[in-house]
């Protein structure tokens, strides 16, 4: 049977398709706001586990757990941004940046909300290697001062995360590029964990009675231990990066010269995911928010029975001498 070059193209072409798709590599590491900063391209950067767990002394038979989520939108934001100046001497590299900075804080001192400070971070002197020419011997490299850098931070503080677009551009126009990070802030967190607590003091009762119908009232005469936990997650912590590229199937050499190009890091925004608690307020997410966790727990060892009426009862007498008294007698 004769095969056309078309069949034979069209199966190439799939069976490459299929390599390709096969070989996506997603990778996926710790990193980082609703703009995260330049920072999230460091790969030293790490951060625990965001989830919370309030530690018992692990000794009981049963845990009545209750775990409350609450998404917070920021009220306001403050971006960083690094400036970075270098000159021959001090004067100059002073005039340079201050002019860089000033222009910056000219041009945003009129918007509303918006609330600015500039942070020192280092004055050094810059050096370069003189060759120092010898007949009977090798070059002798020496480090000679050229110049100084001065490095100030731009802390810029507004409420309409819109407005970043435009301090970027601002920026941007007088040569500050270095986005470090962007902070955000809630006046409402401390509201918000006082809801968590009623809405899990509401829920962890109805566990107990739930438990008490599948166990009987002894609950009630056992020994219990309570604790809870709160735990405040910002933005700026929940940023992930990965690199998604497809490589060439080729059959080459190992001797083979490969140059390969540095592929592309991409950063999204992974909140924490609300499968794991028993309630969620705002549970709808459409911008990076600032995270409130908060559980309760509470201990109960059926092994030790509280026994009622062995209560003991003490005196204080004039002297100040402690005595045990009988309150029947």
């Amino acid at each position: 049977m004769r095969h056309t070059g078309i069949d034979t193209n069209y199966k190439t072409t799939k069976m490459n398709t299929l390599k390709l798709i096969a070989c996506l590599l997603i990778i996926a590491n710790s990193s980082f706001g609703q703009v995260s900063g330049n920072i999230n391209f460091q790969s030293q950067v790490r951060y625990s586990d965001n989830n919370i767990n309030v530690s018992l002394s692990g000794n009981s038979d049963l845990i009545i757990s209750v775990k409350g989520l609450a998404n917070i939108k920021a009220d306001s934001y403050v971006a960083i941004f690094t400036v970075t100046q270098v000159g021959e001497t001090t004067t100059e590299v002073n005039e340079l940046l201050n002019k860089r900075v000033n222009a910056v804080l000219s041009e945003i001192s009129n918007k509303p909300d918006i609330e600015t400070y500039v942070d020192m971070v280092s004055f050094v002197p810059v050096y370069e290697y003189e060759v120092e020419k010898k007949i009977f011997s090798s070059k002798t490299y020496n480090e000679i001062p050229v110049g100084f850098e001065l490095k100030k931070n731009l802390h810029v503080k507004y409420k309409s995360p819109d407005f970043l677009n435009e301090l970027i551009s601002i920026c941007t126009n007088s040569e500050i590029y270095d986005l470090v990070r962007v902070d955000y802030f809630s006046d409402k967190i401390e509201n918000t964990k006082i809801d968590l607590i009623n809405k899990s003091k509401l829920l962890l009762q109805e566990k107990i009675k739930n438990y008490k119908q599948i166990l009987g009232s002894k609950i009630d005469s056992t020994e219990k231990k309570l604790v809870d936990g709160f735990k405040i997650v910002y933005p700026v912590e929940m940023y992930k990066s990965y690199q998604a590229y497809s490589n060439s199937d080729l059959n080459l050499k190992k001797s083979a010269n490969i140059n390969q190009v540095e592929k592309s890091t991409t950063l999204y925004y992974q909140p924490i995911i609300n499968k794991e608690f028993d309630f969620v307020i705002n549970s709808t997410i459409l911008e990076p928010v600032i995270q409130v966790l908060y559980e309760i727990k509470l201990e109960i060892n059926r092994d030790k029975e509280i026994k009622v009426g062995s209560k003991e009862y003490y005196i204080i007498t004039p002297n100040g001498d402690i005595k045990k008294i009988d309150p029947k007698n």
